[in-house]
């Protein structure tokens, strides 16, 4: 462009001028001779800017387009977990400081926001991960609490025919039609989960069309979910790495590789489905569980490791308060696991029979009888089998009649996260459970010791085992007179106590983690319910046992151990003392007042925030 406007000027000044063309000596030199052919240095510069420019953008639009297409939008996902993590961190370390404390609670507030929009938008596993964390909110700042509590509820559906693909690549057939596999297959999933969803179907074959005992239920894989899964491992390996080694200097980062293991196996249906038999074949060997808890049977030939098929159950899940009330009541009316109020012609197949059987009689030993089971079924799973169940929220859980008794069965679904339990572990779990009831504090000291428990933080670890308020003898008067703490130092103090508890990581048993959860949600449907069952000493009673019942000890070994067992009985006797009372004053205040597990969980918020400096919500521990 430049050498055409001087070449231009050039001809209009010799036509008005008559000026030739210049000169050197004899040799004639045209002005174009000085316009380069090339860029000038400025030019250069110019030119490779905006050809880096370009060719950054079109990368970044290639790489976009393949991640969001071909990759499940993992490296995006990514890119928005670092980014969140790293604006957090900062935040904190911006403003968690003594003379910002009037901002500390709009910080909570900030932070809880930004990771429930994190985990909700990526979605998948970010969810189960999210659910993890919010099993532990009752330890963390109230906003957190309210934000993630919101995690449990059900994941937004995937299309059908993306449902559809998942099934066909997995098992080589469609789900109905003339090659299909069902003779039904319902395109609208009966309930979705963050990782899967479950569609109900009607297995093909002679039995006649209304036999309940055809229909199934097929949990399939969520497409995306296994294209993302390493990376958002990753993601949550580096973010856990970053907080303990250079932001807030806490011991997190030694349960990444145990929790992210087991997200793997979640993920994994032939797993699941291998727990689950499993689980049946335990239940069926233990006398006291035989006929009360059920497990869905599992069609191994319908089952890959992205779809699972098992026996549809009807029945009401412990989640719906209402329905279970009916249930329990002998109302004209119940609720399936499925829906509210059914026509009493398709009340749930309690039997197991062809056709449905339906009672207006009130179930047999009630709420009591129910929650005796639960809590010992998880009881035997803990301190007997050592193979445990951790995922008991109250959706997992339905309730049928069995026909004639009238008396309830559990059955228990969703077997996909499971911890296993070393011999060593399971003994020392028991013995932390008698030690705590029969006040050994010797027994006590020696379990938290062999765990790399401080010495400082008994109370803290009894009572996050029992559920309850626990103080050790020397103790119990050191919380009077304690003024109130601002939010700046009840964090200082969780994060003291959190380092004082686990001084030595190693040694630290990370199947805890778990165990944790389960035991803070049989607590939530006991509470739930009201409370009919003394659970502290129906746990209590199974971890004495199994030291007295254990395999491979002496004659003069299991002779001692019978006699601390009864030893023990007596002991806890006062327990079920305090329960009856509170039941006691309950009744004469018209059963208006506080259950039991309420009781225990005024005194937890109250031993928390003395000892603890923490705020527990009042649901804290609701399932």
């Amino acid at each position: 462009m430049l050498a055409r406007c001087l070449e231009h000027s050039q001809r209009i000044l010799s036509r008005k001028s008559n000026v030739p063309s210049l000169y050197l000596g004899r040799k004639h030199i045209s002005p174009q001779r000085f316009i380069s052919s090339s860029p000038g240095p400025i030019g250069k510069g110019k030119y490779a800017w905006s050809r880096g420019i370009g060719f950054v953008a079109f990368a970044g639009a290639t790489i976009y387009v393949f991640d969001r297409q071909f990759n499940a939008s993992s490296i995006g996902r990514n890119l928005r977990t670092l980014y969140t993590g790293a604006l957090v961190a900062v935040d904190y370390k911006m403003n968690f400081k003594p003379g910002h404390m009037d901002n500390i609670t709009a910080l909570h507030e900030r932070v809880a926001e930004r990771l429930y929009n994190l985990l909700v938008e990526n979605g998948g596993l970010y969810i189960k991960i999210g659910q993890a964390l919010a099993a532990n909110t009752a330890v963390l700042p109230a906003p957190f609490q309210s934000r993630f509590s919101k995690l449990f509820d059900d994941a937004p559906q995937v299309p059908y025919a993306d449902i559809e693909r998942v099934f066909i690549a997995e098992l080589g057939k469609p789900p109905t039609g003339e090659d299909g596999i069902f003779e039904e297959f319902e395109e609208r999933a009966v309930a979705s989960a963050s990782v899967a969803q479950v569609h109900r179907a009607k297995l093909k074959g002679p039995a006649g069309a209304n036999d309940p005992g055809r229909w199934v239920a097929v949990k399939v894989q969520k497409p995306d979910v296994s294209m993302q899964v390493e990376w958002d491992l990753a993601a949550y390996r580096a973010i856990m790495w970053m907080y303990e080694n250079w932001f807030f200097d806490l011991p997190v980062y030694f349960l990444v590789d145990f929790i992210s293991s087991h997200l793997r196996l979640e993920l994994d249906f032939l797993n699941e489905a291998r727990n689950a038999q499993r689980t049946a074949a335990l239940i069926a060997s233990e006398p006291q569980l035989a006929g009360k808890v059920y497990v869905p049977k599992v069609y191994d030939e319908f089952t890959t490791g992205k779809v699972m098929t098992a026996e549809y159950i009807d029945g009401v899940k412990l989640s719906d308060r209402r329905a279970i009330r009916r249930l329990l009541d002998g109302a004209s009316t119940s609720s399936s696991a499925h829906g509210p109020d059914p026509d009493p012609a398709a009340i749930p197949n309690w039997d197991g029979s062809a056709s449905p059987s339906y009672s207006s009689k009130p179930l047999r030993g009630g709420a009591r009888s129910i929650m005796e089971t639960l809590v010992s079924l998880f009881s035997v799973q803990i301190f007997q089998w050592g193979f445990v169940h951790c995922d008991p929220h109250p959706g997992n859980i339905i309730i049928r009649r069995r026909v004639p008794s009238n008396e309830p069965q559990l059955v228990l679904i969703d077997h996909g996260l499971y911890v296993t339990m070393p011999d060593d572990l399971r003994r020392d779990y028991a013995r932390l459970w008698k030690g705590l009831l029969g006040g050994d504090m010797k027994e006590v000291r020696e379990v938290a010791h062999g765990w790399g428990i401080g010495k400082e933080s008994l109370d803290l670890l009894a009572s996050g085992v029992l559920l309850k308020p626990w103080r050790s003898t020397e103790r119990r008067n050191n919380g009077a007179g304690k003024k109130e703490l601002d939010p700046y130092e009840k964090s200082l103090i969780m994060k003291e106590k959190l380092r004082q508890f686990l001084t030595d990581t190693e040694r630290f048993p990370k199947a805890l983690v778990f165990l944790g959860r389960n035991m803070r949600m049989v607590q939530g449907n006991n509470q739930a319910l009201g409370s009919p069952v003394n659970r502290v000493k129906v746990i209590g009673h199974w971890a004495s046992r199994s030291l007295a019942t254990a395999a491979n000890l002496s004659l003069s070994q299991r002779l001692r151990e019978y006699w601390h067992h009864a030893t023990y009985v007596i002991v806890i006797f006062a327990l079920d003392v305090a329960f009856w009372l509170s039941k006691v004053r309950r009744w004469a205040r018209g059963g208006s007042g506080v259950s039991f597990e309420d009781e225990l969980e005024q005194e937890m918020r109250r031993f928390s925030k003395e000892n603890l400096g923490i705020e527990l919500d009042e649901n804290a521990f609701l399932a």
